[in-house]
């Protein structure tokens, strides 16, 4: 498998839980956000090795090299009131800083509401939106960028999963173990607020 593979054939053997299903990929896409339609099952999820109009917080864009990052999306259908959907930003932010964690050894932690921080820099992101009965989670992960590849201004310093290691990871068993924690998190937290 290549660096750089995020192709369904990659992907899908790697996939432990039902997010995920069904995976699409793309090359190139003005955001995965965008691809992601309300008739799609919970757990459609769509990742490309190029974004041109990425997005994240307060109208930020997300812009990274093409194969460098792990860009996707994901759909959910919450069951909890619309009201504490917001949570949701935590809920895979800490999914993302377990993950990376585990499949590194990083110290990977959340940075509130949407980061994911390695020693004060941002490696990863997260941007909920909703919609009527749909929750779109677009998630960012520098992860194959150098140090000369990450943006110089940024409100928070960039890094990378190889600027802290010193090699490159595979994006797709990334990917795996971000859906996975992911759909613990997701499964812990709609239990809790549908039991009250």
């Amino acid at each position: 498998m290549r660096v750089s593979d995020l192709s369904p054939g990659s992907v899908e053997p790697l996939l432990q839980g039902r997010l995920g299903r069904p995976y699409r990929f793309v090359d190139e896409c003005v955001s995965t956000q965008r691809l992601l339609d309300g008739d799609e099952d919970e757990g459609a999820t769509v990742a490309t090795d190029l974004q041109t109009g990425g997005r994240g917080r307060l109208g930020r864009t997300w812009e990274a090299p093409p194969r460098r990052a792990l860009l996707f999306s994901v759909l959910l259908r919450p069951t909890p009131p619309m009201p504490l959907w917001p949570e949701l930003s935590l809920v895979a932010g800490d999914a993302v800083a377990v993950a990376l964690g585990g499949e590194t050894g990083l110290a990977a932690e959340l940075g509130h509401p949407n980061d994911v921080l390695i020693g004060g820099r941002k490696v990863a992101g997260v941007l909920p939106e909703a919609s009527v009965g749909r929750v779109v989670l677009g998630i960012g992960v520098n992860v194959n960028q150098t140090a000369g590849e990450l943006p110089p201004e940024t409100p928070k310093p960039a890094t990378s999963l190889r600027a802290e290691t010193g090699r490159e990871w595979p994006r797709g068993p990334l990917l795996a173990a971000i859906l996975f924690e992911l759909e613990g998190r997701y499964d812990g937290w709609q239990s809790l607020h549908t039991n009250r």
